[in-house]
């Protein structure tokens, strides 16, 4: 149990999280240096839980005092008695750096220092301060109360007792943990981007439209979002600099590379459902029927998508990223997917999925379709 936990920055994702510490019984502190923002959070927060009271899911009573255990400061001194502070601020690295030397100086000696980055390395932040072995990375998803998963990512400094403290932690606020490598996009950013490459890809081909390709995921294979409607509602802001950043980590390994479609569409400002117009179009935020084109690929469409995705995956564990357990862990609570990937893969058979990615490979030579060795080695076909 966290008895006092701080969080810095009060946005969205910010006063998310506190709302789950604080629904676990935790005191938090929420700073911000914006007092508008700050201000904001508090009257945002207050009628969400009177929402959750006015539901039944919880009561008034739990309501008030919830809201009474969630103190809001523009002083980054209010986090002095913090046993964990976690910042969940403007994703640039020299700017977490300098907040975490500015919080080194507050705190004690024994208070974890967490960021909630979805994208920078953790290593690096942990480089900023003097005592590095207490900083690791806490990755909830948006939003926070709703959204199960949380990745927790040791940078190469973090102390195994550290790790050890902040997954039980995480765990007694009633969130599903994986542990990841502190690697470009960690375990959920790295194997979910073919959901959305491979998808604009078969759209640049002509081999789809964007609605029959949404409807072959959904309709075939139960994806509760299509690709194109989920990239809109993202953002296509958000969604593509999460690519360019995985593609960069890894060295810029085509595999990863960014759509010029997707990068188009954000230079026009077409962001998606925010902007009401992305791969569809809005009115108020709701999207414009579109005709479904009868389409006889879908069912190529369906494996081509979702092979890619198992042997992302294949390819998280081959690298030693996360578990086989946390990587299906990870797909299912922190992006929604029908199952974990490769439990899926032990459904449909290595054998199909390793002939279909090789007939992938042997008509593009790209590296981005080739078999990872962990789907290779489990074949009967070599």
């Amino acid at each position: 149990m966290v008895d006092r936990f701080g969080v810095v920055g009060a946005g969205t994702m910010g006063v998310g999280i506190a709302q789950v510490a604080a629904m676990a019984g935790s005191d938090v502190v929420v700073f911000d240096m914006n007092p508008e923002t700050l201000q904001k959070a508090s009257v945002d927060l207050l009628a969400t839980l009177n929402k959750l009271a006015a539901k039944g899911k919880i009561s008034n009573e739990d309501a008030v005092a919830i809201f009474g255990r969630i103190h809001f400061s523009q002083s980054l001194g209010a986090m002095k008695e913090c046993e964990l502070v976690l910042e969940a601020i403007v994703e640039n690295l020299d700017v977490k750096k300098t907040l975490f030397r500015e919080l080194e100086a507050i705190v004690g000696d024994n208070t974890i220092l967490a960021t909630n980055t979805s994208s920078l390395s953790i290593t690096a932040i942990a480089q900023s301060c003097k005592i590095s072995d207490r900083v690791i990375g806490i990755h909830f998803f948006n939003p926070a109360p709703i959204m199960q998963l949380v990745e927790i990512i040791p940078a190469s400094q973090t102390h195994d007792v550290i790790i050890q403290k902040v997954k039980k932690a995480i765990e007694n606020w009633g969130k599903i943990v994986v542990l990841a490598k502190d690697s470009p996009g960690f375990v959920v950013n790295k194997i979910a981007r073919p959901y959305y490459s491979e998808a604009i890809r078969m759209l640049d081909e002509g081999i789809g439209s964007c609605a029959s390709i949404d409807h072959a995921m959904t309709f075939i294979g139960g994806f509760k979002m299509g690709p194109f409607t989920l990239m809109d509602l993202i953002g296509h802001d958000v969604n593509y600099a999460v690519t360019e950043s995985v593609w960069k980590g890894f060295y810029y390994d085509t595999r990863y590379a960014p759509s010029a479609t997707q990068k188009r569409m954000v230079e026009a400002g077409y962001l998606g459902k925010k902007s009401n117009k992305g791969f569809y179009t809005y009115e108020n935020g709701a999207k414009l029927e579109t005709e479904l084109e009868a389409d006889e690929q879908s069912d190529y469409v369906y494996k081509r998508i979702l092979y890619m995705l198992i042997n992302e995956a294949a390819d998280t564990v081959f690298k030693h990223i996360c578990t086989e357990e946390d990587a299906d862990l990870a797909v299912r609570f922190g992006v929604n997917y029908p199952k974990g990937l490769l439990a899926w893969a032990e459904e449909i058979g290595y054998d199909e999925i390793v002939k279909f990615l090789d007939l992938l490979y042997n008509r593009y030579h790209e590296e981005r379709y080739r078999v990872s060795p962990y789907l290779r080695d489990r074949t009967s076909l070599y």
